[in-house]
């Protein structure tokens, strides 16, 4: 059998970036996908992964995805990764076009792709079970999907409105998507990360704005970075086949809660 193949979605920068480059160093094949062409270049000339270029929100070009990785090779794992937050507004001041974008990425998107490739999935279990039983082997064969949702999906705070209820609802996907797919060897994955110190997430989330975007991590002791996401992704998806990570909440130890963040060194009361 030949090499597996992972699919990660948002591959341009931060925790897709590195769970590719992660999955490329531990053996795998990779597909990263992104809008930014450019990003994806650079990110395939570093690894050697391939990448496919599309917007996940655009119906279409999932189609396109699906059946570029159809043609290519077998698909035996899927990291839905693209996401990403719009804003600290309150809930009554939030702007619909801002909600509506995070629910198009982080919801839908997650569920297009899930959709399109599930079939895919499926067709490499098959092929990987008849390889096995041909080469005399009872080797269970199995596929795995990795939903990376947000701590934010788990504890509502103040000015989360619309990222925390695009969260919650990625987290309710996830648990639902595991209830139907019983009985099927699909593991079924989610990554909750906390604070997360990337280039592009601040950036997004407050327009563009540098200083905000610096400001929420000032003081912080050891911020988690891209690569301590990654790190959990392909831990999770090499387990023995029979072991399931329903749900990994990832947080810096100086991050109780979404809403509670210790600033300054971390040292032991007296």
């Amino acid at each position: 059998m030949g090499k597996k193949r992972v699919v990660v979605t948002g591959a341009s920068s931060g925790i897709g970036a590195a769970t590719v480059r992660l999955f490329r160093e531990h053996g795998w094949d990779v597909v990263g996908v992104a809008r930014r062409a450019d990003r994806l270049a650079a990110l395939a000339a570093e690894t050697g992964a391939a990448v496919f270029v599309a917007d996940l929100t655009v119906q279409a070009e999932v189609d396109a995805l699906r059946d570029f990785l159809a043609a290519s090779g077998p698909v035996n794992a899927l990291v839905n990764n693209a996401g990403g937050a719009k804003g600290l507004d309150s809930v009554e001041a939030g702007s619909i076009d801002d909600w509506a974008w995070m629910f198009e990425i982080n919801v839908l998107a997650v569920k297009r792709v899930t959709s399109a490739l599930l079939p895919l999935l499926r067709a490499s279990i098959a092929t990987e079970t008849d390889a096995a039983a041909a080469a005399g082997s009872s080797a269970a064969a199995s596929a795995d999907i990795v939903n990376i949702t947000s701590i934010a999906g788990h504890t509502a705070y103040a000015g989360g409105g619309g990222y925390n209820a695009a969260k919650f609802a990625a987290h309710a996907m996830t648990e639902v998507l595991r209830l139907e797919l019983n009985g099927e060897p699909i593991r079924v994955i989610e990554i909750a990360p906390g604070m997360v110190q990337t280039e592009e997430f601040g950036l997004v989330r407050f327009g563009g704005d540098a200083e905000k975007a610096k400001a929420a991590y000032a003081n912080v002791p050891h911020p988690l970075v891209a690569e301590d996401i990654a790190a959990t992704v392909v831990a999770a998806v090499e387990m023995p086949a029979h072991v399931n990570v329903d749900l990994l909440v990832v947080k810096p130890v100086a991050q109780a809660a979404p809403h509670l963040v210790a600033r300054g060194p971390l040292t032991p009361r007296a």
